[in-house]
């Protein structure tokens, strides 16, 4: 039968004592409560499960049934996405609205779930209530190694749970929190997880508000480092001495091979850091730079690094003045095979790409 959401969620939430407005903002509540036709939810009864059992395998229905039961113990809705996951090892239910109870309820199903590999559930209004749930249940499977929790509102209490499951997670290579308005105090709980000997190799911490001090965190935890290859912290706040804490981290870092740090504010000081870094770091390929306010100062002592450098392929878009055309032409005569990408350049091959007039190649 289907059940509309009509039903306020939100008056089952107080019933049962849901968590504060503080906690879980009030537009996490108002998504909980969307009427649009893809938050729609269908609930199966005991019947239907017994039939579908001849066609399914009963581990299927024997994770419909736990989650069922969970769901009724939460008091939500169940998600028909939920049930027509099946046996596919990819589960996405992202801008669903669950809130911080319909994810205990999710929770508890993943926990004996033995086809999901990758899960996202970007912008469901986790919180921290959630994320603890949620924290749970992946410090328990060992079959999800890939995690998309971005725009969860998670904060720094989330990421602490996160970052204890993690680990001891045996599994999960790929860990995507963008968004979550992490800060200095969540920095000290990702230092803490960089520090450990975890599998996860892949890590995106962009659009938060990771500042200076979180820099002079993050810094010395990168530099012990024993594994990650890819991580992402474009569009967050690392400046000054977080900035120059940060590339004396990647100085000494020996795994990495991908690093985005575009949109911080890096500033001539920071790229020259990055530049003696480079001159030790023989492991990482490829660098974004992107909109740091570098200037051909900057990007100076940036090249006298790259000129020691024997690793790395590609640097992503440094925009500064004309002085760096020169600068770059140097840099490809010390370095043949380093590929350097500037906006200019990608601007020229999308109008290429659009055809004269900027429409539609005929």
């Amino acid at each position: 039968m289907r059940v509309s959401r009509e039903n306020s969620i939100e008056d089952r939430e107080l019933e049962r004592g849901a968590a504060a407005p503080s906690e879980c903002p009030a537009r996490v509540l108002e998504a909980e409560q969307s009427t649009d036709a893809d938050s729609d939810f269908d609930v199966e009864t005991e019947g239907s499960l017994s039939e579908k059992a001849g066609i399914r395998g009963l581990g299927e229905v024997a994770k419909d049934t736990i989650y069922l039961g969970s769901c009724q113990t939460h008091g939500v809705v169940p998600a028909s996405s939920f049930l027509r996951q099946g046996s596919s090892p990819e589960l996405s239910m992202p801008h669903r609205g669950l809130g911080p109870q319909g994810v205990r309820a999710l929770a508890s199903a993943l926990i004996t779930n033995p086809y999901i590999r990758k899960l996202d559930l970007r912008d469901n209004g986790l919180c921290v209530t959630g994320a603890k749930a949620l924290a749970n249940a992946l410090s328990k499977t060992g079959s999800i190694y890939e995690v998309d929790l971005s725009e969860n509102q998670l904060g720094a209490k989330g990421a602490q749970a996160l970052c204890a499951a993690l680990m001891v997670s045996p599994a999960i290579r790929k860990v995507q929190l963008a968004g979550n308005s992490l800060e200095e105090e969540a920095a000290r709980y990702l230092a803490g997880l960089l520090l450990a000997r975890t599998s996860l190799k892949s890590l995106d911490l962009s659009y938060n508000q990771l500042n200076e001090q979180a820099g002079e965190t993050l810094g010395p935890a990168l530099a012990e480092n024993t594994g990650l290859t890819e991580l992402n912290l474009s569009w967050n706040h690392l400046r000054g001495p977080g900035a120059i804490a940060f590339a004396r981290g990647l100085e000494a870092n020996i795994f990495l091979k991908v690093l985005d740090i575009s949109y911080n504010g890096f500033g001539d000081t920071g790229a020259s850091a990055v530049g003696e870094a480079l001159k030790t770091n023989n492991v990482l390929e490829e660098l974004n730079m992107s909109n740091n306010r570098i200037s051909a100062v900057g990007a100076l002592g940036l090249g006298l690094g790259l000129r020691v450098n024997q690793t790395l392929r590609i640097l992503v878009d440094i925009q500064v003045d004309t002085d760096f055309d020169d600068l770059s032409t140097v840099m490809k005569a010390l370095l043949p095979g380093l590929c350097i990408k500037t906006a200019a350049r990608r601007m020229e091959y999308k109008k290429d790409l659009l055809g004269p007039g900027g429409g539609a190649p005929g």
